[in-house]
């Protein structure tokens, strides 16, 4: 044939079209294999019941199937005709695609046989590898079609079902049948069909030897070259990378593999006559126990070749080699890979070390970047696919490998840098193909074209070839990188081997030094996306699904491990920062102060270990000593580095960024630890002092902001979203937080017991004080209610959190009001005619004792006080850290308050009170207690009868005020300055409450107050003329309150409580309390 008209054929251009068609097709079977394997993607009618028989008459005569005179046996099939079509037609265009290109591919072959081309890899690389291509494409093709159990039934079905709506059977089903039926026996039938091409394949492959023999090379052979070395002749490390034939030094081991195993398992005949050809194929088969057909589907090298050999006469010597290369293999291929595996890792390391130090060197030795990209796919795809398939063997250890992570990180960061200096590589390019190759290639032209009648045979000419493979190499580095960087290290292969995938995952986060390389394995979920291919559209979605699942929950996992590490070097640290609290100075100062008594004490007592002094964990006398400490700063530089090792990266469609997972983690994880710090115990009621806590927490903080620049996450946002969530009653998880917990158990601890009279509030001291009873309570009140232990609350909880807990007091408060209105209500009628006449003693003396539950409304009055009392110190601890943390803000707060007068609308009053109280600023009207009075339902009463149930609820207390007296615990301590009832509680209860329920009803509350002022001091001048003492008991003590009321109201002066209630009298009272405090004293020290 003339070379006219072999042009005419363009062999190049079909070899190209038809290796793309059949990835196509090859995928179109893979997919519907896994389909057809699959119960849940089966087609549906495949599984149905009443379709059973039909589908075993189809494949029984199959292909001859008589539609017409099988009504018995294909009823089901009628019945479901349109929507069997409906299910069918792509599976069946995918098997007309494989007969349509099967037809393209033995056309093609005779063709290039009758042109007599000629395959060299070295000489015409990319003609003989697109050549290679198609015979391995096309024999998986039909290998993939022969393990499609269900082919016979999906075809038969589609064609009875075409038949029965159009009338005849579809065009392609007889020849489609028939090469289904030829295909039973794949291989059998294909040896018989590559016969005639025996000559062309067999050439290719023998041009490969060569190169496969100096690419299976071991590791040490490897060492000696000095293999990926640029610093091996640093004279020589800015020229120019070349060779003979540029793409073969990238070209896969795997691909040549295949092509080797698959095209000698065609074209077996040469392997008896050709000497050189059998030495090729056994060097290969020593190799790989398993080659890949596509994806997960593989095909067992010595197995099948085996079987195929044992069929055929004359070839007893070659199932001898086979058996031979597959015991080498066993023993051997492991070790081996292993070795290169370990090299490669030490070799890429240093070659990204010296291109990162200069990138310049990426045009010049740019082969380099990517022959180490091919040999670290290589191996890593070769133990892929044996890790996935040999499930027995006595030597596991070979088919694992823990320190893969480093070799695919190493991978990673190759492209990383050929991506980030592309520009350097083109530039480079770019220059080398106008000064060097286009001057070069002239030259050659011209001197071989000047010969007269000149043929120009390539393989004649080969330094013409070496010219071109050459511009073809300079040429895809200008316009081809991202082309490069697929075919020479794309592991989409992953893809398809999850399980190995994670083993891998997990073994490396079982390996501490290999976790800064970690970030390779979510970085290798965006190579999936290479495996898509154009006709197969419909699994897009399950690959992209792949792709970022495993991607998050590489991600997920390594944010946990990170943000684990951190929470435990945060707790180390709290217990560092925990030693340092005042409490244990108190053990320091003790043995200072009786040192002497120490001395004298041979052994310490028991239940006092000896505690370390702070700062003795820094003392070291031998370095190789490793603390817990130490162990997990190195675990946290290793995670630390893989978390912050890349900004962002992409997985199909979506940027995902490493940062934000460990944000989440890391904000969780905090959460949780806060929390945990609380040491709360539901079933003991114990809690850690809020100091305590804020100490812990401090330290955790602190830590976690040391490491900002070091975890590449915004720490200052996962610290504020975590506090913030914190002064929530749940997080974003849903869980309690501490002012959920604090809230609660200042309620059902202290407060509790201080209503029950276990625990005072002591002005003096500014806390309440825990009285010394046996068996009430089990913690000292004073070390949770201090200022300076508010104050950390207040720090803690932050206004919101400090909202809540006020919204949770306000609610006991009018459970209270609650229970007191009824009480009021019960009494009306005599309270009424109290109000009227609370002078006339006489009338009084008989209208008292009708009264009923006045001991319960001075107690419902008391605990009421105690929680608002509570409150108002809780409030001061916020008013003291919002000052300290916003005092531009605290300043107009303030000064907004001042201008609140009387007269000014009551919204806009309690408006601005709402804002002052949520600093903490003290206000005569408490904006909470108003809002929760208010929210009280009421059933049928009106606004007057709720009004006047005020007022009487203050007449019921200023007249059951002189039944205190008769209290033992009712005595004025001068210590304390308060009560061991409380009652000092009392004044704010009244003032509070009746300062919110008169602005409630838009009433004076001064007036009101005034009123109580009046009928209270006329109750106790009362008490004055009582001759029983058990009554008067502590009238003194009691008469006193006259003036706490006078302090706490804002409302009241002294001037008004002189105009009913003598001062004399309580000057008096105060010198009787404080002579009888003294004389208590006095007795108790001589006692």
């Amino acid at each position: 044939m003339s070379l006219t008209s072999a042009y005419q054929h363009k062999l190049a251009e079909k070899l190209t079209i038809l290796n793309d068609r059949g990835q196509g097709v090859l995928i179109r079977m893979y997919n519907i294999k896994k389909t057809c394997s699959d119960p849940k993607s089966k087609p549906p009618f495949l599984l149905e019941k009443s379709m059973e028989s039909s589908l075993k008459y189809i494949n029984k005569k199959f292909p001859n199937i008589d539609v017409r005179n099988s009504t018995q046996h294909l009823g089901p099939v009628h019945r479901e005709k349109s929507e069997i079509i409906r299910f069918l037609t792509n599976y069946y265009q995918s098997f007309v695609d494989v007969m349509e290109f099967r037809d393209h591919v033995y056309e093609l072959l005779n063709t290039i046989d009758a042109c007599q081309c000629h395959f060299d890899i070295n000489l015409n690389f990319d003609f003989t590898r697109s050549y290679l291509d198609l015979i391995v494409t096309y024999t998986s093709v039909i290998l993939l079609l022969s393990r499609i159990e269900d082919r016979r039934v999906l075809i038969g079905v589609y064609n009875c079902a075409h038949e029965m709506l159009h009338g005849h059977s579809d065009p392609s089903f007889a020849r489609l049948g028939q090469m289904v039926l030829e295909y039973d026996h794949p291989l059998k039938k294909l040896t018989e069909e590559f016969g005639p091409h025996t000559k062309a394949v067999s050439g290719a492959l023998l041009s490969l030897h060569f190169l496969f023999v100096r690419r299976n090379q071991g590791a040490e052979q490897w060492r000696s070259a000095q293999l990926l070395s640029l610093i091996s002749t640093p004279a020589a490390m800015i020229n120019p990378a070349n060779s003979d034939t540029m793409a073969c030094e990238y070209l896969s081991v795997e691909v040549m593999e295949r092509w080797i195993v698959i095209g000698f398992l065609l074209c077996h005949g040469c392997l008896n006559s050709n000497s050189q050809c059998q030495k090729l194929w056994k060097l290969c088969l020593q190799g790989s126990l398993y080659i890949t057909l596509i994806r997960e589907d593989v095909l067992q090298v010595h197995k099948v070749t085996e079987d195929l050999f044992s069929s055929l006469k004359g070839y007893g010597k070659r199932v001898a080699d086979v058996k031979e290369s597959k015991e080498h293999a066993i023993a051997n291929s492991g070790q081996f890979h292993s070795q290169r595996r370990q090299f490669l890792r030490m070799a890429v390391k240093e070659l990204e070390t010296v291109l990162t130090d200069e990138p310049g060197l990426l045009g010049p030795k740019a082969l380099f970047a990517f022959m180490a990209l091919s040999f670290i796919r290589d191996e890593v795809t070769w133990l892929v696919r044996h890790t996935e398939n040999v499930t027995k063997t006595k030597t596991p250890e070979d088919y694992a490998d823990s320190s893969i992570a480093e070799l695919l990180f190493l991978l990673e960061e190759i492209r990383a840098l050929v991506r980030r200096h592309v520009k350097v590589i083109e530039q480079y390019h770019l220059q080398y193909l106008a000064r060097f190759d286009a001057l070069v290639l002239s030259d050659i032209i011209q001197a071989y074209t000047s010969v007269a009648k000149a043929p120009l045979h390539l393989h004649e000419n080969p330094d013409l070839a070496k010219v071109m493979n050459l511009i073809v190499f300079h040429s895809q580095m200008l316009d081809s990188i991202e082309n490069m960087l697929v075919e020479t290290s794309d592991l989409s292969t992953f893809c398809f081997h999850l399980r190995t995938f994670e083993k891998m995952f997990a073994m490396t986060l079982e390996e501490p030094a290999m976790l800064r390389y970690a970030i390779a394995f979510p970085l290798i979920c965006a190579h999936f996306v290479h495996c898509t291919h154009e006709m197969c559209p419909e699994e897009y979605p399950h690959l992209k699904n792949h792709g970022l699942h495993h991607c998050n929950s590489f991600l997920e996992e390594l944010a946990k491990q990170t943000s684990n590490c951190v929470l435990e070097v945060c707790a180390e640290q709290r217990n560092l920062s925990e030693q340092l609290l005042p409490k244990h100075c108190a053990t320091t100062i003790s043995k200072a102060k009786n040192k002497k008594t120490m001395k004298q004490r041979q052994t310490p007592r028991k239940g006092e270990p000896e505690r370390d002094k702070p700062g003795a964990e820094s003392h070291r006398k031998n370095r190789s000593i490793v603390t817990n400490m130490d162990k997990l700063h190195l675990n946290l530089t290793e995670l630390a580095l893989t978390m912050n090792h890349v900004h962002s990266f992409c997985v199909f469609e979506h940027t995902i960024f490493p940062s934000e997972y460990l944000s989440s983690h890391l904000e969780a994880r905090l959460n949780r630890a806060i929390v945990w710090l609380a040491g709360y115990n539901a079933t003991t009621q114990e809690i850690a002092r809020p100091s305590e806590l804020l100490v812990g927490v401090k330290a955790y903080i602190g830590f976690i902001k040391s490491l900002a620049q070091f975890l590449g996450a915004d720490v200052s946002r996962v610290i504020r979203n975590a506090l913030l969530q914190q002064t929530q009653p749940l997080d974003s998880c849903g869980e309690q937080t501490i002012t959920t917990l604090y809230t609660n158990w200042y309620l059902e601890s202290l407060l509790r017991q201080a209503s029950s009279g276990t625990i005072i509030l002591s002005p003096a001291m500014q806390a309440f004080i825990s009285l010394p009873r046996d068996g009430e309570q089990n913690f000292s009140a004073e070390e949770f209610s201090d200022i300076s232990e508010l104050r950390a609350l207040a720090e803690l909880l932050g206004p919101y959190g400090m909202k809540f807990l006020s919204e949770n007091l306000m609610w006991h408060v009018t459970s209270q009001i609650v229970e007191l209105k009824k009480l009021v209500v019960e009494n009306m009628d005599v309270l009424v005619q109290i109000r009227s006449n609370f002078s006339k003693a006489d009338l009084m003396a008989s209208l008292l004792p009708q009264l009923m539950g006045a001991d319960n409304v001075l107690k419902r009055m008391t605990i009421i006080g105690v929680i608002l009392s509570f409150r108002a110190m809780a409030q001061e601890g916020l008013r003291e850290v919002f000052s300290s943390h916003c005092p531009f803000l605290m300043g107009p707060i303030e000064c907004l308050k001042e201008f609140v007068t009387p007269d000014t609308d009551i919204k806009v009053t309690l408006s601005v009170f709402e804002l002052a109280s949520a600093a903490g600023v003290g206000c005569d009207i408490d904006p909470a207690l108003v809002a929760a009075i208010a929210n009280l339902k009421t059933d049928t009463s009106s606004p007057e009868e709720e009004y006047k149930v005020a007022c009487l609820l203050l007449i019921f207390l200023a007249v059951s005020l002189p039944l205190l007296a008769m209290d033992p615990a009712s005595f004025y301590s001068i210590e304390k300055d308060g009560y061991s009832n409380n009652i000092h509680c009392l004044t704010k209860a009244i003032i509070q409450v009746s300062a919110a329920l008169f602005t409630l009803y838009n009433k004076n509350i001064e007036t009101h107050l005034k009123e109580f002022l009046v009928v209270a001091s006329v109750s106790l001048l009362q008490l004055g003329q009582e001759t029983d003492k058990l009554k008067t008991r502590n009238r003194e003590s009691i008469s006193l309150l006259m003036r706490l009321v006078v302090e706490e109201s804002s409302f009241l002066t002294l001037d008004m409580l002189e105009s009913c209630f003598p001062y004399v009298l309580l000057r008096n009272a105060y010198r009787e309390v404080s002579r009888a405090f003294h004389l208590n004293r006095v007795s108790a020290s001589t006692h």
